[in-house]
């Protein structure tokens, strides 16, 4: 991947970065206000252990396309290294497998089947 491209998605990454965090920051202060509206304190920590939980993943996931990024195998597939599509990073800038090796993952873990009457 060139520089210029290395660039715009590192740029792209810590917007993502950014937004998440904002996210993060207005579901807490909706939680800290539920729990002011008398909502029960242990609904109030389960949203709250949710919400930490959601925060720490997205973070994890920007961080390791980052570092991908640096070390300069951002854009390969980690299962198979072939190029993932740039459409796909710009859908989605943590990708770490292309369509195929993602269809694959999805398809094995059962998340493409079909529910049964």
């Amino acid at each position: 991947m060139d520089k210029i491209k290395t660039e715009y998605f590192r740029r792209l990454l810590l917007a993502e970065l950014r937004r998440h965090a904002r996210l993060i920051g207005d579901d807490q202060a909706a939680a800290i206000d539920a729990a002011d509206d008398g909502a029960k304190e242990s609904a109030d920590l389960s949203l709250r252990d949710v919400i930490e939980e959601l925060a720490l993943k997205l973070v994890a996931d920007i961080d390791q396309a980052l570092m991908r990024l640096d070390e300069g195998s951002y854009g390969l597939c980690v299962r198979c290294g072939k190029t993932i599509d740039e459409r796909r990073l710009e859908a989605v800038p943590t990708a770490r497998y292309d369509a195929a090796c993602q269809a694959a993952i999805e398809q094995a873990n059962g998340k493409n089947e079909r529910p049964t009457i």
